[in-house]
């Protein structure tokens, strides 16, 4: 195989809680080829593959990710067109959403204000059907996309299969019935009519999330979906827990639906406070919050 597996390779760094331990084997192709010799390879060697996006809504353990990880930091790359009066753009799935909130921002149309409030990667975005809280149109990442393609392994072979939107089921930050496999490229598109008021949205949108967000420490985003009605960080705030500290992992005491690192957090540190999150909302408030953010490695 051309491409170079790493061995014992810190993920800290790739997340943005800048927390976790070592990944056993890994890897970070830059375009789909090198990607499916890594799927390859795996496969043959019998190890699990674990894809790592932009690294935020996942939690690394301490003691490290088992089998192949698979960074797609650097498999980037975003091209626009018009196309039947809609704006058409095509991402690879490494790609950020603020490469393709440009594009929308450009032509003044909606999804740039939809986009700003978004972190990570456009493959992210896909898996996690990423959304806003905000009612503004669009508001989840299914309603721009058109199609994306996945990338698997079967019997040594590797296979592409094309999912268009109807193919898959979309749900409450999540999507379904195209796993497994590797996402590798989206295609998203909008009606082409201008929204005059788009750049100005998008710059008011944007100092909003600065001034509520506490984007001057390492957090992992959101923590908690929220239950239908409510809101995570309210019941969060109403519980008396902004401010609880395990080590260096601290609910925000400017959002309280972000745990952020003090600087010398540890994966536990973060694991712990949203387990006590968690029992602490259902016992004062009697609701049980769900995660966004995904656990990745030994637990």
């Amino acid at each position: 195989m051309s491409l170079q597996v790493q061995q014992q390779v810190g993920l800290s760094d790739l997340t943005w809680w800048k927390v976790g331990g070592l990944a056993d084997h890994f890897v970070s192709p830059s375009n789909e080829k090198e990607i499916g010799q890594a799927l390859l390879w795996a496969s043959e060697k019998g190890h699990p593959v674990t894809v790592l996006g932009g690294g935020s809504n996942v939690l690394i353990s301490d003691a490290g990710v088992e089998g192949l990880v698979i960074s797609l930091k650097n498999y980037t790359g975003v091209e626009a067109r018009q196309e039947d009066g809609r704006l058409v753009v095509v991402a690879t799935s490494g790609s950020s959403k603020a490469e393709v909130l440009r594009h929308f921002l450009k032509s003044k149309l909606a999804p740039a204000l939809f986009l700003c409030g978004l972190p990570g990667d456009m493959g992210g975005g896909v898996v996690m059907n990423a959304g806003v809280s905000e009612k503004i149109t669009p508001r989840e990442f299914h309603e721009i996309i058109d199609w994306f393609e996945v990338l698997r392994e079967e019997n040594g072979k590797l296979i592409t299969q094309c999912y268009k939107n109807s193919d898959v089921e979309w749900k409450y930050r999540k999507s379904e019935g195209w796993q497994p496999g590797v996402i590798t490229r989206i295609q998203v598109s909008w009606d082409s009519a201008e929204d005059p008021d788009i750049p100005t949205k998008v710059k008011s949108a944007t100092r909003s999330r600065l001034a509520r967000q506490p984007l001057n420490f390492p957090s992992g985003g959101s923590v908690f979906k929220n239950p239908v009605g409510r809101s995570s960080g309210a019941l969060i705030d109403q519980s008396g827990l902004k401010g609880y500290t395990v080590g260096g992992a601290q609910v925000s005491e400017k959002h309280a639906n972000f745990i952020v690192n003090l600087g010398d957090a540890t994966a536990k540190d973060v694991k712990s406070v949203i387990d006590y999150v968690r029992q602490t909302v259902q016992a004062e408030q009697g609701i049980e919050l769900e995660t966004e953010v995904k656990l990745i490695g030994r637990w």
